[in-house]
């Protein structure tokens, strides 16, 4: 969750580690803070000895930035920090870094350290102080505890070894100043490669404009970065062979390119980034073929269930394709939440797929629920957007999906690009298992080729669904009623409302709203209907009707041409119609808008909605 990035080099650290937060602010934004090793001169001119400057402040990176604009720090060894708060209420005090009592040694820490009252409790008997409310801060002191004889490197290790739970740690130390630490176990770090100069990061936007070599350090694993070289061992002091790859991106795609925020820019890019996706997957010859599988073809063909493990809109990604899958398929097709998944004993067949969603790679129920499949013997292939990524590594395969650095953090186009490559492997699997004929296995992805061009005419669109948005501003409630393949719609459209709004939003399956939801309709409820259409669209019309008569204000979703809902309602949004079983690539588009207008015409931030971070690589 939170943003860690350390440097270490010939040049200032301190514009490098703001830049580089400004990049991993996604990930956390209650606070920020930096930490330098410097030599402060005394008031005769003369140096004194090295210590470490730490400033942090509550809120954002601009006002961490604000308050060193005027200092001087040459120095080429720092961290920073831009905290997503777990333990501690956002504060200053409760930020990063964290020092132990000497102020010799700095953390900063992304995680969560299980045990840390009782360590805290242990070096309180000791004598150490603590000045926050966070697990964090008995990090530090827990390393100065075993740092003797200036070897940090050893006192890391033994540090770690009392630690229970996630971390990925930052270190530095006034006694050797130019020595940066690093060390992770279960949370994302990976060191940058440069000339003259080296990086930690908790993930590649903040270093890519640097390097694009980098390690992707193992579990407990402690790296010494010098400016000129990397090191890494193990707990036993044991030097580790370093494997170095080569990132691919452009820090210029997660730019905002005229864009006001970056929600909108990425809902704009969905078309392009679909027609990537089917560019990459789609040979030229028609037919659907995954260079990263990793699984044969005989165990494909004799899979009986698959198993899809995500979280939040990835999930709802997930069932969606319970639908196409078994649709497709026949296959018989779960989907759990990642975070109980691991807790429920799940029982994994041979001839079982796991499929874990993730934009990111790194959320830690997903890869939780990995290693547990793996432990009970399942075979795991991933939907994933980070090459790289923990999860990519993890998986016995992986389908990219090419979505592109995804910077806000309400997720838009990693979903829809998450929709599109379960379409395709659904349709692949299907074929292969001979399950459906050539001409519908043509029929699915000429489907999908047009699916670029109908969301481009949804979002032209816009200004109509903003003055919806403005003319619902004041409903404090929203319902969102979806039916079938679009159920999981109405589950992520009113998931899109609560991030950015904080308008009370639930979805649900329509045929469920007599079984309780329909007691909270009434004249001061908005419901969202998804009524496109499909097998069930007589089933919807009777829903609205009921909704009618109870006085609820209705905004439809509706394909166009369709005349029968006009004589129902006046708030109907009108989109290109498809087949049913695609139709969630389309569905979704206007209530991702219809989400953003109304956050925006409330003047909350889109970007980075409260309480809210990105990747979610803590329990």
């Amino acid at each position: 969750m939170c943003g860690i990035i350390g440097y270490v080099g010939e040049k200032k650290a301190v514009p490098i580690i703001l830049e580089g937060l400004k990049q991993l602010e996604y990930r956390g934004y209650d606070s920020a803070g930096i930490g330098i090793v410097h030599k402060p001169r005394s008031k005769k001119g003369a140096e004194d000895k090295n210590k470490i400057f730490v400033l942090k402040r509550k809120g954002r990176v601009a006002n961490l930035s604000g308050l060193l604009k005027n200092k001087h720090f040459p120095n080429g060894l720092a961290i920073g920090h831009t905290r997503w708060a777990t333990h501690g209420e956002p504060s200053s005090g409760n930020a990063h870094p964290h020092q132990d009592c000497s102020g010799r040694i700095a953390v900063v820490h992304n995680g969560i350290i299980e045990n840390y009252q009782e360590l805290k409790k242990e070096l309180e008997k000791e004598g150490y102080q603590f000045k926050s409310r966070t697990d964090s801060e008995v990090i530090p002191n827990l390393i100065s505890k075993f740092y003797k004889e200036g070897d940090l490197k050893k006192a890391v290790a033994k540090a770690i070894k009392k630690l229970k739970g996630a971390y990925a740690l930052g270190i530095i130390c006034s006694e050797q100043p130019e020595k940066l630490f690093a060390v992770r176990n279960d949370s994302p770090l990976i060191i940058g490669l440069g000339k003259g100069e080296n990086f930690i990061a908790s993930d590649a936007s903040a270093i890519l404009k640097h390097t694009k070599r980098v390690i992707y350090l193992g579990d407990k694993q402690i790296a010494v970065l010098e400016k000129g070289n990397v090191n890494i061992f193990d707990l036993e002091d044991k030097q580790v062979s370093q494997k170095i790859d080569i990132l691919s991106g452009d820090i210029s795609k997660a730019q905002k390119r005229g864009f006001k925020d970056f929600m909108l820019k990425e809902i704009y890019e969905q078309p392009a980034i679909l027609s990537k996706i089917l560019s990459q997957w789609v040979s030229s010859d028609g037919n659907i073929r995954f260079k990263h599988l990793g699984l044969n073809d005989n165990f494909l063909k004799g899979i009986k269930q698959i198993i899809i493990v995500a979280c939040g809109t990835a999930f709802h990604a997930g069932l969606v394709g319970k639908y196409v899958i078994e649709s497709l398929t026949r296959i018989p097709v779960w989907v759990d939440v990642a975070s109980e998944f691991r807790y429920r004993k799940p029982i994994i067949k041979e001839e079982t797929l796991i499929i874990a969603i993730s934009q990111s790679g790194e959320t830690a129920d997903t890869l939780s629920a990995v290693r547990e499949a793996k432990k009970n013997k399942g075979r795991v292939i991933c939907i994933c957007n980070v090459l790289g990524s923990s999860l990519t590594r993890e998986s016995e395969g992986v389908i990219y999906t090419y979505a592109g650095p995804e910077i806000s953090v309400a997720s838009t186009k990693a979903y829809t690009a998450q929709l599109m490559t379960i379409y395709l492997f659904a349709l692949y699997l299907a074929s292969l298992k001979g399950k459906i004929s050539g001409e519908e296995f043509k029929k699915g992805v000429s489907s999908l080729q047009k699916v670029a061009a109908m969301q481009n005419k949804i979002l032209s669109q816009n200004k109509e669904i903003k003055k919806i948005a403005r003319r619902h501003l004041h409903f404090g409630a929203f319902l969102y009623l979806g039916r079938g393949v679009n159920f999981p719609t109405a589950l992520e459209g009113a998931l899109k409302l609560k991030e950015l709004s904080y308008i009370p939003a639930e979805g649900y399956a329509a045929g469920e709203m007599k079984h309780g939801p329909i007691a909270l309709i009434d004249e001061y409820r908005a419901v969202v209907c998804i009524i496109n259409s499909s097998p069930v669209y007589s089933k919807m019309l009777s829903n609205i009707q009921e909704i009618i008569a109870r006085k609820g204000k209705i905004i439809a979703i509706a394909n166009k041409g369709d005349e029968q809902i006009q004589n129902y309602l006046k708030e109907v949004i009108f989109i290109p119609k498809i087949e049913p079983l695609f139709s969630p690539l389309l569905t979704i588009i206007p209530l991702q808008l219809l989400a953003y207008y109304v956050a925006i015409l409330k003047k909350y931030d889109v970007d980075k909605p409260r309480n809210l971070a990105k990747s979610v690589t803590v329990e």
